[in-house]
């Protein structure tokens, strides 16, 4: 039984989802990988002092400027942070060498930015030999220093042409670059449809004659859902997922009935809701955007100032790919939908033609660069820094 260390943290939601999912799917395929997911946090700060110093986990301030919206500005705010790792590097170096030595681990998969060179080093001067490979679930890198980083002899995993061709202009030779057909993404977003969608939209108060969208903000959802529901209440269908933002579902209860709306909380059950709608609306996020169009959905997203850095460049995928449409902000949403409805077919085509196996292709590709490892002499898997 071969381990693999997945790399996560909570911020934002999407690396641990990936990492849950790439577990998920070694277990069903009977790998010999024995998969365990690492809260990197957890590891270089496992007496929890910055929740002790600033009363709540990095994580958890980070999702809580998401879900208010607060997302201006984080351009240079990510020069801050990069520039703190970089100070505090000797350290979170040492914390990740102590923690391979007592874990051990046959390979190290990253699915978390900004920390690849410390996690590297860590692993490299612990267990010299041991595979490190960063898988991005951005669409693309940020560079420079946000996934990936020069120098160092490691794999890469990019589920677009645009970080393969980011990666080979870093250095990185294609033997270490490795592509899928898109992002990860749960499996149960492959599973067939299973549900009548006519009779299960009136169950939950909808019209199966009108158009339906979802309306997601990644799993802590984001009060711009407000102002969408709000100029959409008079002419568009809405299903409404919030999250872990109960105040934010509180609120949009609360609101004037106009059109058909459903309100969704938490849920393990988003491919199902998404079966129900003919298109997505939300930001930029790798994720949400590829579980949409895995489900055959258009999608409307934005690109604008309060666009993250690490999000823009999926905005442009939208518009290459004629997955839908980017509109400069939500307060014209109701001429988005417009626009999209009145090329709905062409949407769905070009959404069709996707065909994102990222989840599946993972494993194999981890095989391989186990096995390339194992045949590499020891004096030459020795970094250098």
């Amino acid at each position: 039984m071969r381990t693999v260390d997945l790399i996560y943290f909570n911020a934002g939601g999407g690396h641990r989802a990936s990492a849950l999912a790439l577990q998920a799917v070694l277990r069903e395929q009977a790998s010999p990988w024995n998969a365990r997911l690492v809260n990197l946090f957890e590891v270089i700060d496992p007496k929890a002092k910055f929740l002790q110093m600033t009363g709540s986990a990095p994580e958890d301030w980070y999702n809580r400027r998401l879900a208010r919206g607060w997302t201006v500005g984080m351009a240079q705010e990510l020069k801050l942070l990069q520039g703190l790792i970089r100070l505090a590097h000797p350290m979170l170096v040492r914390q990740l060498q102590q923690h391979w030595l007592r874990t051990e681990p046959d390979m190290v998969v990253s699915l978390v930015p900004n920390f690849n060179r410390a996690m590297y080093q860590g692993l490299a001067s612990a267990l010299p030999g041991v595979p490190y490979a960063t898988v991005l679930t951005d669409l693309a890198d940020v560079p420079p220093h946000f996934w990936i980083e020069p120098g160092q002899p490691q794999h890469f995993i990019c589920g677009t042409p645009r970080a393969v061709g980011q990666a080979w202009a870093m250095g990185h030779p294609p033997e270490r670059v490795h592509a899928t057909s898109g992002m990860i993404i749960r499996p149960d977003f492959y599973q067939p449809v299973r549900q009548d969608r006519e009779a299960e939209l009136r169950r939950l108060g909808l019209d199966p004659a009108r158009p339906t969208g979802i309306v997601m903000f990644g799993g802590h959802g984001s009060k711009a859902m407000l102002g969408i529901a709000e100029r959409l209440a008079d002419s568009t269908q809405l299903i409404l997922v919030c999250g872990h933002n109960r105040r934010l579902a509180a609120q949009l209860l609360a609101m004037p009935r106009g059109a058909p709306r459903l309100v969704v909380g938490f849920s393990n059950e988003v491919s199902r809701y998404m079966q129900l709608a003919d298109f997505f609306i939300g930001k930029p996020g790798p994720g949400s955007v590829s579980e949409a169009v895995q489900q055959g959905l258009p999608v409307i997203v934005v690109d604008n100032a309060w666009t993250m850095p690490q999000e823009r460049y999926n905005a442009q995928w939208v518009r290459e790919n004629g997955l839908g449409v980017v509109a400069p902000s939500f307060r014209r949403i109701d001429r988005a939908v417009a626009l999209l409805l009145a090329n709905l077919e062409s949407h769905r085509t070009h959404v069709r033609g996707m065909d994102n196996r990222a989840l599946f292709e993972i494993p194999q590709l981890l095989d391989r660069i186990l096995a390339q490892s194992q045949s590499v002499p020891q004096a030459d898997a020795l970094p250098s820094f």
